[in-house]
């Protein structure tokens, strides 16, 4: 397509109002670049094409950390929040993850009003078909003709790219909950020679809440006490909402089997790899063919709608067979479906060939971020935007980079997963893919990342200061509770007898009381005459540094160890086939990811610490 007329200069577009393409652009608008954000629907910013959720298992660390850097996420959750519930509280304080039911429409308001406000930052509904460089910059080319310059591009493309939906028999060309594709985009993207592969997801029905039989289902309730994702709300969210509990049985899992030939994922016709950890209903019937029944959970899609969210049933099999296998199911027996259930296959780009800033390699100023990153989920996506709305914005304004480490948070450790060992399916973060999980805590994400939020410039001076106002009463009461002494009385015997640990003899120090796996802070509160008033956040944290202090240490031993590393720079002409001993594979996944240091090098798939050895010895030598 020819341009019609030539329209206004940026310094950083975005491609997509979903939450990457939010995220980016309210970083780099908010570090003074004139910014600019495309969408192809303006009512659908902010949108959860998928589950009404923000957070959840290692999710939920994401979203503290976006809020600790500056970020939106939290604030919007908070705001928007119908029940809230922290999840793993029977295991270590390294894995608690919190998790909100969210009110679709609300956060997808909030979201819109939020970037129309921003100062630096036009939002605009236009359809972008083509991108291209030349020494001006980048040329964005809108489906009416217009021509936008901008120095920098972050592609936040989302499921649109490329979009095609498949039920059953039935596909056709499609963004997520019906919108138009980005087909032509996909298509100009490909001229660009960029590496781009298919993925695939889907979403399960929404079906009316009248049609379901609420009293046969089990009643999941909201925690009693709840607690906001971002560090400067003050009042915890209130639950206004329950969900519910139902389960899959054998008539369900026949009828699925019976028709599993007109699944598009079975007969072949989608090609995009779906999520390993999100399969659909007729993946899991095929994959755990023992299990008896399958758990899913009746969700809320908001509190003026009557749409509900049946999670963990995704499904692309015909209209009628959805209908008839989600009657089967107790409680659904006469359940009227709203919105059918589909996969959305997609255009997204291999990772490996993204730097640690997220800029594409050999595209200077083209950024990628989101599910076109090779992730899935809203909290991936968004901590993705945010980094690369930086790390342009940073790029016009010559400053260097933003590149959070592992050892820093569960952004670095997505970021770093992505451009070092790919994905071969859509990239879901976990507690388990982190090895410093126990100091990348959800309760400390301020503690790590507030102050290079605040150099930044994305966090301000009242936030920063309660920041330092609450670290600084943990480490008060860390070197108080140190030097408290206990001493033997019938009263704590009593409570020490109860929580299954043995009673004083002697005067004990409070720190070493807390250390005992079967005790808490709290429970110790009122034989400690001393002890001040302190908020719930700040106790929590200092119960959790007491308690695992020599685990702590020994896992910063372990950062320190890959620092070390981290500081080995590999000079970026290397040519590896010119390192004698490095095995051949080591060569191609080398040559492949061009890693910055050795740390970097140390956890490409396909590396052997023999390979890393070898390198190191090359370096010295040289």
């Amino acid at each position: 397509m020819i341009p019609k007329y030539k329209a206004e200069n940026y310094d950083v577009a975005v491609i997509g109002g979903g939450h990457a393409g939010i995220e980016a652009a309210l970083a780099a608008s908010r570090l003074g670049c004139k910014t600019v954000m495309f969408t192809i629907s303006l009512d659908w910013v902010g949108n959860m094409p998928c589950n009404p959720s923000i957070g959840g298992t290692a999710k939920g660390h994401l979203v503290r950390e976006i809020d600790a850097l500056g970020g939106e996420m939290g604030k919007a959750a908070d705001k928007t929040t119908l029940q809230s519930r922290m999840l793993n509280r029977g295991k270590g304080p390294a894995v608690y993850s919190l998790r909100a039911q969210i009110d679709r429409r609300a956060y997808s308001g909030y979201m819109k009003h939020a970037v129309e406000l921003q100062e630096n930052l036009d939002v605009k509904q236009a359809e972008i078909v083509s991108i291209q460089k030349d020494d001006e910059g980048w040329h964005l080319l809108t489906r009416l003709g217009a021509d936008y310059l901008s120095k920098t591009v972050v592609l936040a493309t989302g499921t649109f790219l490329g979009g095609k939906v498949y039920i059953g028999e039935v596909n056709y060309e499609s963004g997520p909950d019906g919108n138009f594709p980005a087909t032509e985009l996909a298509a100009s993207l490909k001229k660009l020679n960029l590496p781009l592969t298919r993925f695939k997801t889907g979403t399960p029905a929404r079906v009316a809440r009248d049609s379901i039989d609420f009293s046969v289902l089990e009643v999941q309730e909201g925690d009693e006490e709840t607690f906001p994702f971002s560090f400067s709300t003050k009042e915890a969210p209130k639950n206004t909402q329950v969900c519910h509990i139902a389960y899959t049985n054998e008539q369900t899992k026949e009828i699925i089997l019976k028709n599993l030939h007109r699944s598009p994922l079975y007969k072949g016709d989608i090609e995009g790899v779906g999520p390993r950890y999100c399969p659909s209903i007729e993946d899991k019937i095929v994959r755990f063919a023992d299990k008896k029944r399958h758990q899913l959970f009746i969700e809320p899609c908001g509190a003026d709608t009557e749409e509900m969210y049946l999670q963990g049933m995704s499904s692309s099999l015909p209209e009628e067979v959805q209908i008839e296998f989600y009657r089967s199911i107790k409680g659904l027996e006469n359940v009227k479906v709203m919105r059918n259930a589909y996969a959305i296959e997609y255009d997204c780009i291999d990772p490996l060939a993204l730097d640690p800033s997220l800029e594409i390699k050999g595209h200077k100023g083209l950024f990628g971020a989101g599910q076109f990153n090779g992730s899935s989920g809203y909290e991936e996506a968004a901590a993705q935007g945010l980094v690369a709305g930086v790390n342009a914005a940073h790029l016009c304004l010559g400053k260097k980079p933003l590149v959070l480490s592992r050892a820093s948070s569960y952004i670095g450790t997505l970021i770093d997963d992505l451009v070092t060992k790919g994905c071969s399916d859509p990239y879901r973060m976990m507690t388990s893919r982190s090895e410093y999980r126990l100091i990348l805590r959800q309760d400390n994400a301020d503690e790590r990342l507030m102050p290079t939020g605040y150099e930044l410039g994305l966090v301000d001076e009242a936030t920063y200061g309660e920041f330092l106002n609450r670290k600084e009463l943990k480490e008060r009461e860390i070197e108080r509770v140190k030097s408290v002494f206990l001493a033997p009385s019938e009263e704590l015997n009593q409570v020490l007898e109860e929580k299954g640990t043995s009673p004083l003899t002697t005067g004990t120090r409070l720190s070493d009381l807390i250390k005992r796996p079967q005790l808490s802070y709290k429970d110790l509160a009122p034989f400690d005459k001393g002890r001040p008033m302190l908020p719930n956040e700040v106790a929590e944290k200092v119960e959790t540094e007491i308690k695992y202090e020599g685990y702590i240490a020994r896992q910063e031993a372990q950062v320190a160890e890959m620092l070390r590393l981290e500081k080995k720079l590999i000079p970026e002409d290397i040519c590896y086939d010119d390192v004698y001993g490095l095995r051949l594979e080591a060569k191609e996944k080398l040559n492949r990811v061009r890693p910055k240091n050795i740390g970097q090098a140390s956890r490409i798939s396909g590396v052997s610490p023999a390979d890393i050895s070898v390198l190191l010895i090359y370096l010295r030598t040289e």
